[in-house]
């Protein structure tokens, strides 16, 4: 069975991949699949969009299609930026304006704790659907430390650890993160 990632976020896809990979004949990138389409995510949870990405390239392609919305949770802004995380500062994807504007929303603040969500949707073109979600518990740093991961990564810490994850290796990383989780809870359920 073909299976199609409703992304283009080479990251996403390559952690997915690797996970996923002997479940599926063939896992494709939106990109990969040649499907130009761009999901209004207007949920209210991060399960909400990951649905609704996945059932409309499941309807649109006629394949699985594999869905996730994910973001970080900040304790001292409320959960902010929450299912924003992807444009916290205005623009879509600007991995260094997010962080910075993070770094100056917590300045001062002495509660530093987060965790990174990942709900997953897996929906079929018959309408059935398997979901699951990942968890990944931690502090923000002061300042930005590593070169790997994206999005928030160098300044997560994760519990228990004294690098941020863009201080991780791919493998560290797959093992602990909250979509690395997410994927495997959604594995055991096929």
């Amino acid at each position: 069975m073909k299976l199609i990632i409703a992304s283009n976020n080479q990251h996403k896809i390559r952690e997915i991949k690797e996970i996923l990979g002997e479940k599926f004949e063939q896992i494709l990138s939106l990109r990969e699949a040649a499907i130009d389409h761009e999901t209004v995510e207007d949920g209210n949870t991060f399960l909400e969009n990951a649905r609704k990405k996945a059932t409309e390239i499941a309807a649109i392609s006629g394949c699985a299609a594999l869905a996730d919305d994910s973001g970080i949770c900040v304790d001292a802004l409320g959960g902010a930026p929450g299912i924003f995380s992807a444009r916290f500062a205005g623009e879509h994807g600007n991995d260094e304006a997010n962080n910075r504007l993070l770094l100056e929303k917590l300045s001062g603040a002495s509660d530093r704790g987060a965790h990174y969500t990942c709900a997953m949707v897996l929906a079929y073109p018959d309408g059935k659907e398997v979901e699951a979600e990942g968890y990944l518990y931690g502090e923000i740093t002061a300042n930005p430390r590593g070169e790997g991961g994206f999005g928030y990564d160098p300044l997560f810490v994760p519990k228990g650890s004294l690098r941020t994850v863009a201080e991780y290796t791919d493998e560290e990383k797959n093992a602990i993160s909250h979509r690395g989780e997410a994927l495997r809870a959604l594995l055991k359920k096929l």
